[in-house]
């Protein structure tokens, strides 16, 4: 999902870079216009000597504008204070939302100083803007003639939501607690960025490096040429696994041995918890209190309530009302799954309890029994290529899209590839990178972000720049990238995000693309997976890389009842992270006690196994901790009903159905935040979400 990576605007001041302001301009890639088809960020050029220059530069300009704002003696008027808010700072932006791109996709110590110095003048600056009461004068002004002022639906929401940012940003606050509140926002920045830094730095510090084949015992051959490729590129002899995706996935799911699993799994999961300087233990207690007092300071019990003021869900008791709701649907099949594992690992021989570092291995060779399903039957007809190709023509199928590769644009790794995508009507669209497999500089999972959003301020419009970021199975000497069909499934996802961002038809940026309620956000990336088990599409691209033979019928079936495989298990687990999640953000006192203790206690009610001495997920739980996800993780299965429901229709009137796949763009894709997002489902779907097909779906239903 898409980071939040201008993290604010800041005045940096008392900063020395030793070129004046007509050099800077002269020689700083960041600072001028683009030569680059579609004014892509020139890579090659952008150095890291360029960043504090460019943001001093642009950090001076965008203060200059705020000020121009605030000390416009002309009555306030929308165009004047809110449009004009709107625009500021675009070339601040512009800077850092390169440097907060690479900071994610291809990071190193240097840039990660970078960001780490100018993350709180960043906060500083935006306090400056939102806890001015002078501008925040000028804004109330306008807002208390909203009845009046003629504006359009788009302009409605643009003031309400500016209006609110200045509020939920502490504008209403004096004397010592707006101090206090820039403070705490000054301080969280910093947090964030070093515990993202720590779990990076942990999970690209070890290496599981085998010598004996006699340990390769169960791993298919495909992942261990893989290995075998990563210990050559570090110049070791063996076979080299990691805690990155595709290796530990691959591994856990398949070693026999689990004296190995286990040393794996401890290692996995005690990233930012061992006792170094990479430990996150004491920033998680910094970050859960500083949150906590910012969300008093601003009048409510605690940072859920806070979040939840602008999402769906409204407050935290409807987000545990449904947590606990698809619990309680879950828990039985969950029960009945998590038995059967253990019985089948039982007569496979396992003589000790089953662990949770047991729980991928014995499921795999149970799925397998089962329906005769085995995950690397299907890596064959997943080639990556091909699988590229079927998404891009299920986009044309769908929207009318084509994406054309254009080697001229600049890419910021080489194996980064850049696409220009184009309308139904011919029209450019977008710019779309793609950027598949994990390497040292790049965070784990998979995102979709823009390094330039859609707009159309004052006429001027503006394309967008979509980046989809994943850690895919990479390619070895002898075989191309064969994606498991959960990176199959992944690329959809992401894909549906990036669909968001191109299509935006919005007049202002703040509410183009996925800049919408948190848990609106996953229902275009979570749609879009609905298509990964449906035969008519995969018929279209899904071919044995080596025979150019079609995915077999019966492999497809057996893909389709593997499906649901133990879902009351996996629903339990993303549960699990979301109560997780809300019991950190749900505080209403100071935490300082002990963060497994506390972590165990939330995940109770969906836990099977006992815990592991060690262990601890909240450490590395970057999406809370280090991203937007704060109170929000429940967002996920939130949007698995919306994208459920959404999906019936698709289902009922043609997966390729045109006009269905109108309505979504219509009503969805384009329109962004320009609505309450419960307004814009309704009118594509024409009623409210049910809960039922998500149950129907995931086999659930009583």
């Amino acid at each position: 999902m898409k980071a939040n990576l201008l993290i604010g605007l800041f005045l940096l001041s008392g900063m020395t870079t030793g070129y004046s302001q007509n050099e800077v301009k002269e020689i700083n890639p960041l600072l001028v216009e683009w030569n680059t088809p579609h004014q892509t960020p020139p890579f090659q050029e952008i150095k890291h000597e360029h960043f504090i220059p460019a943001i001093e530069a642009t950090l001076k300009e965008a203060k200059d504008e705020a000020d121009a704002i605030i000390n416009n003696t002309d009555q306030p008027t929308f165009k004047n204070t809110i449009v004009a808010l709107e625009v500021a700072g675009e070339k601040l932006e512009r800077a850092t939302s390169v440097l907060f791109n690479l900071n994610s996709a291809e990071t190193d110590d240097e840039i990660q100083a970078i960001a780490r110095e100018v993350s709180p003048k960043l906060s500083e600056f935006s306090n400056y803007i939102t806890l001015n009461e002078k501008l925040f004068g000028k804004v109330k002004a306008v807002y208390a003639q909203k009845e009046k002022l003629d504006l359009s639906t788009e302009d409605r929401q643009l003031l309400e939501k500016k209006f609110l940012g200045f509020v939920r940003s502490g504008a209403n606050l004096e004397g010592d607690a707006k101090k206090r509140y820039a403070e705490i926002t000054t301080e969280l920045s910093q947090l964030s960025l070093q515990f993202g830094e720590n779990v990076l730095a942990e999970t690209n510090a070890y290496q599981l490096l085998i010598t004996d084949k006699n340990d390769l015992a169960g791993i298919p051959e495909s992942e261990c040429e893989a290995a075998a490729q990563t210990a050559k590129s570090k110049g070791k002899v063996g076979w080299m696994f990691t805690l990155q995706g595709p290796s530990f996935i691959g591994f856990m799911k398949y070693a026999d041995n689990g004296k190995l699993r286990e040393q794996m799994y401890r290692a996995y999961t005690s990233r930012g918890f061992q006792k170094n300087d990479k430990n996150n233990e004491e920033i998680i207690r910094k970050t859960v209190n500083l949150k906590l007092e910012k969300a008093k300071l601003l009048g409510f019990r605690n940072h859920a309530e806070y979040v939840l003021a602008e999402r769906m869900a409204e407050n935290p008791k409807r987000v545990n009302d449904f947590l606990n709701q698809l619990h309680a649907a879950s828990r039985p099949a969950a029960e009945k799954e998590y038995a059967e594992v253990q019985e089948f690992a039982k007569k496979l021989g396992l003589k000790e309890p089953l662990q949770r570092w047991d729980w991928s291995y014995y499921s795999e060779k149970l799925k397998n029994a089962h329906y005769g399903f085995d995950e690397q039957q299907v890596k064959p007809y997943f080639q990556l290529e091909k699988v590229r190709e079927g998404v891009f023509d299920l986009a044309t199928r769908l929207y009318g899209l084509t994406f054309r590769e254009n080697k001229a644009i600049p890419v910021y790794h080489p194996d980064a590839t850049a696409y220009e995508v184009f309308d139904e009507n011919g029209s450019f669209l977008s710019v779309l990178y793609l950027d598949f497999f994990p390497r040292d500089g790049k965070n784990g999972g998979a995102w979709m972000n823009d390094l330039r959003p859609e707009s159309k301020v004052n006429g001027k419009v503006i394309r967008p720049i979509i980046t989809i970021v994943c850690n895919f199975t990479k390619p070895t000497e002898t075989k191309p990238s064969l994606l498991t069909f959960n990176e199959v499934t992944t690329f959809l996802h992401e894909f549906g995000h990036a669909l968001h961002g191109m299509m935006a038809q919005t007049v202002y940026p703040s509410q183009s693309g996925t800049n919408v309620y948190r848990d609106f956000v996953e229902l275009p990336s979570q749609v879009m997976e609905n298509w990964a088990t449906q035969k008519e599409w995969l018929d279209l691209f899904a071919v044995h890389y080596e025979t150019g033979e079609k995915i077999p019928a019966e492999l497809v079936q057996k893909l389709i009842e593997a499906e649901n495989f133990q879902a009351g298990y996996a629903s339990e687990r993303q549960l699990s992270f979301g109560m997780n999640d809300m019991a950190w953000h749900s505080i209403t006192e100071p935490f300082k006690g002990d963060i497994v203790d506390f972590e165990l206690k939330a995940i109770a009610p969906t836990d099977f196994f006992e815990p592991v001495t060690g262990s601890c997920l909240s450490t590395a739980f970057t999406h809370i901790f280090a991203g937007g996800y704060a109170a929000g993780y429940y967002g996920y299965k939130w949007a698995e009903v919306l994208d459920a429901d959404a999906f019936s229709v698709f289902k009922k009137n043609g997966i390729f159905d045109k006009a269905t796949a109108t309505s979504f763009r219509k009503n969805i894709l384009e329109k962004g935040g320009t609505e309450h997002p419960m307004k814009l489902y309704v009118a594509f779907r024409g009623q409210e979400p049910s809960v039922e097909p998500l149950l129907e779906r995931s086999g659930l239903k009583k």
